[in-house]
């Protein structure tokens, strides 16, 4: 295990449940996004993430999940992400645990062919659950959208006493939509599954205020701990791929080489010409 911090921000190199169980405090998270493997054989850096079988799997899930609620404050909040055939499973076992106050569908649109033989997965699902449904942040104000009924279409709400416009803006439903990150976006990094900033935007606004503290136990391009620092929080990253935790350290500037190695953006820069990939000048 390795451990860089600065600034209020920690990143880990090592394995998520021994950190966890080892290293960071009980009930001392504000907020957990937990964006895990999939087990769906996607390959992250050196290794694929599939398990023996999906009994395994969901035993590994139920191991992480117990370890994050013993490490949230009374009042902490989790956003829990996972591939849409093992969420039944998760929530059923994390219903037992926490309150699961909404289950948030992240919807994307693909550039390409999803399927032939049967309809293309274009969401991921959220679980977005607290320890005490009466104790818990939720800036509402924070995260207002636009609410096309009052300011696109202009109606007019008669359901009063007396008739008015309706609403400018409003919460956001459980229904997202945000593209994913792709090559040559400036968040971009190298990564199977990066999530897209203006996603922990949200997720962070909405459920942490400045000051506070927010791990995510399986950090990848540590997309969360970017956000979190650039919205005034502290945060906490774990992450087992060595190639994933240089991209975190450049990120949040703690350090500018490592092991000898001089830690530099992902060349974006590229055209298209004669079929093939070419970098340019």
């Amino acid at each position: 295990m390795n451990l860089f911090e600065k600034n209020g921000h920690k990143l880990y190199l090592g394995d998520s449940l021994q950190i966890l169980d080892d290293s960071i405090q009980d009930e001392s998270i504000d907020l957990i996004f937990a964006d895990p493997p999939y087990n769906i054989g996607k390959v992250f850096g050196k290794n694929k993430e599939k398990w023996e079988n999906d009994e395994a799997y969901l035993e590994w899930c139920y191991a992480w999940i117990d370890l994050c609620i013993k490490k949230l404050k009374p009042t902490g909040s989790i956003y829990l992400m996972g591939a849409t055939q093992f969420m039944p499973y998760i929530d059923i076992y994390l219903s037992k645990r926490m309150n699961i106050l909404s289950r948030i569908m992240w919807h994307y649109d693909s550039s390409g062919v999803q399927a032939k033989k049967y309809y293309g997965s274009l969401y991921e699902p959220i679980f977005f659950a607290v320890k005490n449904k009466k104790n818990y942040t939720f800036n509402y104000k924070d995260i207002m959208v636009e609410a096309k009924t009052g300011s696109k279409r202009k109606l007019i709400d008669y359901r009063g006493a007396e008739p008015k416009p309706y609403n400018m803006k409003k919460i956001p439903g459980n229904v997202w939509y945000y593209p994913r990150v792709r090559y040559r976006m400036k968040e971009y990094e190298e990564h199977p599954s990066q999530k897209p900033e203006i996603l922990l935007e949200r997720v962070i606004l909405a459920s942490s205020n400045e000051g506070d503290t927010i791990l995510d136990p399986f950090s990848g391009t540590f997309t969360t701990s970017a956000v979190a620092k650039k919205l005034n929080r502290k945060s906490i990253g774990i992450e087992i791929e060595e190639t994933y935790f240089k991209t975190g350290l450049r990120r949040l500037g703690i350090t500018d080489t490592y092991k000898g190695e001089r830690l530099v953006e992902v060349d974006k820069c590229t055209t298209v010409k004669n079929k093939r990939i070419k970098k340019t000048a």
